[in-house]
């Protein structure tokens, strides 16, 4: 990419890079390495035209969070359909992300658009995310 001079890179991660979630201490920590990568590498390779950002995705509904509501559904007794009212209830928005609306941020980021966009993580959480920053 750098020799041609142009390139993007879009890393898929969580909004837990912006406000920890619970009981995932793992994730959030290899997710806050992966935003610690490419600042270092967007800073690299800025005036060669390569531009590095990240995603940081709340909720989304996924076939991965119909599994984590399944499970939790199980586990706790409950319908599935409670489980994922719940995790919606702490969605300013009140809903979750279509995959569409993630699809959409990550075209505009790989476009000549956001040529001036490096090094950042732009949250598509529903306003999750409680931080001004």
């Amino acid at each position: 990419m750098a020799e041609r001079g142009w390139g993007r890179v879009i890393n898929l991660t969580s909004i837990s890079v912006k406000q920890p979630l619970a009981g995932l201490i793992l994730s959030n920590s290899i997710r806050m390495a992966v935003i610690g990568w490419a600042k270092t590498l967007s800073r690299q390779f800025a005036s060669r035209g390569v531009t590095i950002n990240n995603i940081a995705t709340g909720y989304t509904l996924t076939e991965r969070i119909l599994n984590v509501a399944r499970r939790l559904a199980a586990q706790e007794s409950r319908k599935v359909d409670d489980v994922i009212a719940g995790m919606v209830e702490i969605i300013p928005m009140k809903r979750m992300a279509r995959p569409e609306e993630v699809a959409q941020l990550a075209l505009f980021l790989a476009s000549e658009n956001a040529s001036y966009i490096t090094g950042t993580t732009i949250p598509i959480d529903g306003g999750f995310h409680a931080s001004t920053l």
